[in-house]
């Protein structure tokens, strides 16, 4: 029997995050450790009128195609691939893992290569999903490997998710609608302003966010969610930044990453674990060392660290930096084959200003 929260996220998913109508041609992604979420979300679109249209992963086949592939096949694109972004109108990713660890040993050159020739189907879909043609979220079904990674048993991290995700309310839609007003109150206040400096342990960095667009994340394009965002001005970013959590991409954990910047690059990187990978993803292209997104996670439900990005960026009273490839509708030009997001816990010691006035201090907004 299906938990009952299963099918109430999918309705929160299909009728608010997409608000899928009838014609849309939607894809639903994932794996077969998924398949509950994967089935309910299917059913839901049909309700409503959709065309759901399905694609299921094979467990492993991504670890064979990296140890495997050769350099013509890292490189190859179908064209039909191409064809299916420029045709669906929502799309839906249900991520799971039966062990988060999978890619430890894939050669990071490699992914890199395999990152640069999925470029311009990333830049489409975010093109597409800038001018409103394309809606689009991801979430995540509870398995195992991610109860490990979050120290959780298997029930605490359902618990955890589905609490995160505010299925279990009365009214989910009017709660998310609840916190994007919030959010929003928080937008209007930073949108005239063109100046954050960010201080904590190890960290003194300032960006510049003037004629840049706030994003207001409310339960659309991640569920769970809780975070405003913008793109910072590409040359603007300047000083040193230390991230408390490690900082995942690949399938790989980077501990204790310090980045410098000057006029807006990292001119220098370490890592007290996978340095040399990080290093690499930094070389994956020249955007790769820009700042591609600046954001506030909000999320108050989510205030312990789980080692999945999904939920880590949404810590109530942490900032997050993502290196590499911006959104469009942020405002942002930044272009690269990457976007991998680190996470920075103000909630001991911390403070933001904005143009001078204090915004968030030890995890608390000011204003």
């Amino acid at each position: 029997m299906n938990d009952p929260r299963v099918e109430a996220m999918a309705k929160v998913l299909a009728g608010y995050s997409l608000a899928v109508k009838e014609g849309d041609l939607v894809r639903i992604q994932g794996s077969p450790e998924g398949a509950p979420l994967l089935l309910a979300l299917y059913e839901e679109v049909l309700a409503r009128g959709g065309h759901p249209w399905v694609q299921v992963g094979l467990d492993g086949a991504e670890e064979v195609f990296y140890k495997r592939a050769s350099d013509a096949q890292l490189d190859f694109i179908p064209k039909f691939v191409a064809e299916m972004i420029d045709e669906i109108q929502a799309s839906i990713s249900v991520w799971t893992e039966t062990n988060t660890k999978r890619l430890t040993g894939a050669d990071p050159a490699r992914q890199a290569r395999r990152a640069r020739a999925m470029r311009p189907l990333s830049e489409r879909f975010l093109e597409r999903a800038a001018n409103k043609e394309l809606r689009w979220t991801g979430t995540l079904y509870p398995t195992p490997a991610f109860a490990q990674d979050a120290e959780m048993s298997l029930r605490e991290f359902e618990d955890f998710l589905f609490g995160a995700c505010l299925v279990g309310e009365e009214d989910p839609i009017a709660a998310w609608k609840d916190i994007s007003r919030r959010q929003q109150a928080l937008i209007d206040w930073l949108a005239p302003r063109k100046e954050i400096h960010v201080a904590g342990p190890d960290t003194d960095l300032r960006l510049k966010v003037g004629g840049r667009t706030w994003i207001n994340c409310d339960g659309h394009e991640n569920f769970p969610d809780g975070e405003i965002f913008t793109g910072p001005i590409e040359d603007s970013v300047e000083g040193r930044i230390r991230f408390t959590y490690p900082a995942i991409f690949h399938g790989r954990e980077v501990e204790d990453v310090r980045l410098e910047f000057k006029g807006g690059r990292v001119v220098k990187a370490t890592a007290g674990k996978n340095e040399a990978f990080l290093l690499q993803m930094l070389d994956t292209d020249e955007g790769a060392r820009y700042v591609g997104e600046f954001a506030f996670g909000t999320n108050r439900g989510v205030q312990r660290f789980t080692k999945n990005t999904l939920f880590d960026e949404k810590i109530g009273g942490t900032i997050h930096l993502a290196l590499g490839k911006g959104y469009p509708e942020s405002g942002s030009k930044n272009s690269s084959a990457i976007h991998w997001d680190m996470v920075c816990d103000l909630r001991h010691g911390g403070e933001v200003r904005v143009d001078g006035t204090p915004f968030v201090r030890d995890g608390a907004f000011l204003v």
